[in-house]
Formats: C-alpha cells, sequence, structure tokens
C-alpha cells in the first residue's frame, strides 16, 4: 500500500484561517497529477501550529476527498504519547488508512524508551503506524537495532528515514524481514535510498512537481537507474530551494505560482526573501512547471 511519491502534503490558508476549498482542491491535483499517497498535517503540513479540531479536520478532508483512491497516511506524531494517541483516534474516525508517527522529540528518550513510546501508540490504536526518524528535528535517533524491535509489533508497517544516512536501509534490512516499508524522507537522495532498497518517498518538492516526483519513483521501482538519474538531475535544484528558507514557506510560494493556494504559513515561518522568491520562480520555470 506505501510506495511511490507520497506527499508531505501542505496546508492551505486563507488569511490565517484553514482554507478548505482550497484543501480539496489539491488532493483531487495530486490524484490527476499522479501521486501514489498523501501525508497531511506533518511538519510540511503545519501540524506543530493548528489547532487539535484544525489538525482531525485536515485529516477527515483530506480521506473524504480522497476517498480510497490513494492510501491516506495522517501525521498523528506527539512527544507526549497520549496526545499522539488522541491523534490516532481521530485520524481512524475519520478514514485515514495510517498513521506516521515521529520519534519522541525534546523528551530526549533513550532507545528503551523510544521503545516503549511506540509500543504505547501501537497498544492502544488500530491503524497501521509508519515509523518517522528525524533526528535533526527530534534530536534523538532511532537506531537499526531499536527500529527491528519496533516493527516486531504487527502493526508496524515502515519508516519514514530522514536520517540522512544512506546506509540505514540496508542496516535495516538485515534485521528486518516482515514485510515492511521502506520511504525516504528526503527528497534530493530518495534515489539512492531507493537504490538500497526504499520504495518511495514522503516528498515535500511533490507539493510543486508532483507528476515529476511520481514519474521519478516509478522510474526506481520499475529498475530503470539511469532514467532516474538523470530526472534526479534535472529536480535537484527544486530539491534544493525547497529548503532556502524554514520549510514550508518555499513550496507555500511554489504552490502560489501555481494558483493553487496562497502562501500564507503560521508564524514562526515568516514570508520568504524576495531573492528566494526569485530562486524558485526560476527553477519552476526551467523545470516548465509556469
Amino acid at each position: 500500500m506505501f510506495r511511490g511519491s507520497l506527499v508531505a502534503l501542505l496546508t492551505p490558508f486563507d488569511g490565517d484561517r484553514l482554507d478548505e476549498a482550497a484543501l480539496r482542491r489539491l488532493v483531487d491535483w495530486h490524484i490527476e497529477e499522479g501521486t501514489h499517497g498523501i501525508v497531511p498535517v506533518g511538519t510540511t503540513g503545519e501540524s506543530p501550529t493548528l489547532t487539535y479540531d484544525e489538525h482531525c479536520r485536515v485529516i477527515e478532508i483530506v480521506a473524504e476527498q480522497a476517498a480510497g483512491r490513494v492510501p491516506v497516511i495522517a501525521g498523528a506524531g506527539s512527544n507526549n504519547p497520549v496526545e499522539a494517541i488522541e491523534y490516532s483516534n481521530c485520524a481512524q474516525k475519520v478514514g485515514a488508512d495510517a498513521t506516521l508517527h515521529v520519534a519522541g522529540y525534546y523528551n530526549k528518550p533513550s532507545q528503551d524508551g523510544l521503545y516503549a513510546h511506540f509500543k504505547m501508540l501501537h497498544d492502544a490504536t488500530e491503524l497501521p503506524i509508519i515509523v518517522y526518524n528525524i533526528p535533526p528535528r527530534a534530536v534523538v535517533d532511532i537506531q537499526p537495532e531499536t527500529m527491528a524491535r519496533i516493527a516486531e509489533l504487527p502493526r508496524i508497517a515502515g519508516v519514514k528515514d530522514a536520517t540522512g544516512d544512506l546506509a540505514r536501509p540496508w542496516a535495516e534490512r538485515q534485521l528486518i524481514k516482515k514485510p515492511f516499508a521502506w520511504l525516504s524522507g528526503e527528497d534530493g537522495t530518495a534515489v539512492s535510498y531507493n537504490v538500497a532498497g526504499g520504495q518511495g518517498c514522503i516528498s515535500v518538492t511533490a507539493n510543486v512537481a508532483p507528476r515529476l516526483c511520481a514519474q521519478l519513483q516509478e522510474l526506481t521501482l520499475a529498475g530503470k537507474w539511469e532514467e532516474a538519474r538523470a530526472l534526479q538531475d534535472r529536480l535537484l535544484p527544486l530539491h534544493q530551494v525547497m529548503f532556502a528558507e524554514p520549510n514550508p514557506a518555499c513550496p507555500k510560494y511554489g504552490l502560489s505560482l501555481l494558483g493553487l493556494a496562497s502562501e500564507n504559513c503560521r508564524i514562526p515561518v515568516v514570508p520568504l526573501q524576495e531573492s528566494t522568491k526569485a530562486r524558485i520562480r526560476r527553477v519552476m520555470e526551467e523545470l516548465e512547471l509556469i
């Protein structure tokens, strides 16, 4: 179920309010463009600055609009497992197919603490779980042995790997023998990650170039590595510029150039510098996205 290009979906705002009409348009657009799955209310979806009601409403709209056409993996993570369980229950109630749970950030748990966090989530919820390992944000790193231990829980379905360690999927595949989805969390290394056994990417770039990102993943899944490398060469400047300033300001500006949503983000993410806007526009023009 979880493979290919899965977009880390932006949350569109009208001023400071959730733009529900734009959100529905985005879901339809992604499916039309070939996106293989949708991941709402992750960090790119500005989950840290959404209220609980907004968080659940975004998942509800995305699941309703997707209507089973592609899987919906709802962001439900928190460093407080009680809160993460509440988000998970909400996701199940409104029709999501799975949840995405980040490692316990800020608390800085030990490896045993990380296992306890995910076991508590697993045992108190019913949807499949994707484990999000992102040491740059969470400060802690789920080591391969701990990932394998977590994967022994029946409904742990895969990992979103944003470690930047391209040896990581090799190491984890030596330890995890059940069906498991290895998904990159970094667009720039997504092709290399798939060489190591990955099956997809939860992508920021797909917010502005969904068709190209889907094509890239399809090439890797078909083993067409030279064609995938050539397409990744073309996409790399876009991958890079999407993080020229704090996420999601750059992809939101790119989406505004496509006329699909506003560039509004919630503080502490602030408007882009004009030089960054010019760079995004130039890269998108070179790719004939605009």
